[in-house]
């Protein structure tokens, strides 16, 4: 293999990885991606469509819902494009400018995620720790500025590493390890000094997700000491709990591909090519497919919606 150089960084262009070995059936392949797509952008639509024109979903709890579905249909609208090039297009090649640009939408609506994630845990924690106080403590006022607070914390913080994703050389015949773009991917890439990126997302990622989840699992360790506090017996406890069974599913759907992709990326350097490739499109697909089908049969009113949307009777 060639060494690797600089590339003419005026236009520079990076490859996109598809299924190493299975190029032949790339096509088919792509058929059930974008089957899984279709699905996950429909049903947070759906979820949305719901909550906007249900009046007695109009509560923080779906305030938060509805920021999650948002974030969802970001992360799959930012990556079907070049994801589906590669696997029925052949289009292996993506402008540096267009990749950075890419992965910065990407890693924003990410972090946003695990914002939003935090913040439903929050209202959990309100709802039934404080539940006199929660329609005080959480106004349609506050939720909106809470949202606004987690949508500027999750793009403003990315904002530092993209001078030096410019401005760096990327090395000619370089490949990505996805066939949509990462930061820690541009970074490998570069023929530069990428210590600061390096450090700063490192950093990034503690004080945000790291954090993120670590007021999630505080959150519900309160919780859990208050339900067990409770008098009204195991048939409450059942009850209070299961209002929070969903929001566990959605944290744990989005943080283990996370830290599974985390960990094939810094540890896995050796690791086959298909494993990133894998490890990649779960991180991408599962949390958008699967929380649509979570909420939807987890939360009575949504289901009940869906159910009268369909023109399908229920008792």
């Amino acid at each position: 293999m060639a060494p690797l150089t600089p590339a003419n960084v005026s236009n520079p262009a990076l490859g996109l990885s598809g299924f190493p070995g299975l190029e032949m059936v790339h096509h088919w392949i792509g058929i059930p991606i974008f089957s899984i797509y279709l699905v996950a952008v429909l049903g947070n639509c759906t979820i949305l469509y719901v909550i906007w024109t249900e009046p007695s979903l109009h509560q923080p709890m779906y305030y938060f819902l509805a920021m999650l579905a948002t974030t969802d249909l970001g992360l799959c609208l930012t990556t079907v494009p070049t994801v589906m090039g590669v696997l029925w297009f052949q289009l292996r090649k993506i402008g540096v400018r267009l990749c950075i640009s890419q992965a910065f939408i990407f890693h924003s609506f990410s972090f946003m995620e695990s914002a939003v994630l935090f913040a439903m845990s929050l209202d959990r924690f309100l709802a039934i720790c404080f539940p006199l106080r929660y329609t005080l403590l959480l106004t349609s006022n506050r939720v909106a500025t809470v949202g606004l607070v987690l949508l500027l914390r999750s793009t403003l913080l990315l904002i530092p590493v993209i001078p030096f994703l410019l401005q760096f050389p990327y090395c000619q015949g370089a490949t990505l390890s996805n066939s949509y773009c990462l930061h820690q991917d541009l970074i490998r890439l570069a023929c530069a000094n990428t210590a600061f990126n390096s450090l700063y997302a490192l950093t990034l990622i503690f004080l945000t997700m790291g954090s993120d989840l670590l007021f999630i699992l505080l959150s519900y360790s309160l919780i859990l000491k208050a339900v067990l506090g409770m008098t009204s017996g195991d048939e409450g406890h059942r009850k209070v709990l299961g209002t929070c069974v969903s929001h566990v599913c959605a944290v744990l759907v989005f943080y283990v591909p996370v830290l599974g992709l985390s960990v094939v990326h810094r540890f896995g350097r050796h690791a086959s090519p298909l494993l990133h490739i894998i490890m990649g499109n779960f991180y991408i697909l599962l949390p958008p497919l699967m929380n649509p089908i979570i909420y939807s049969i987890k939360t009575k009113q949504i289901y009940r919606r869906i159910l009268r949307i369909v023109s399908i009777k229920i008792p």
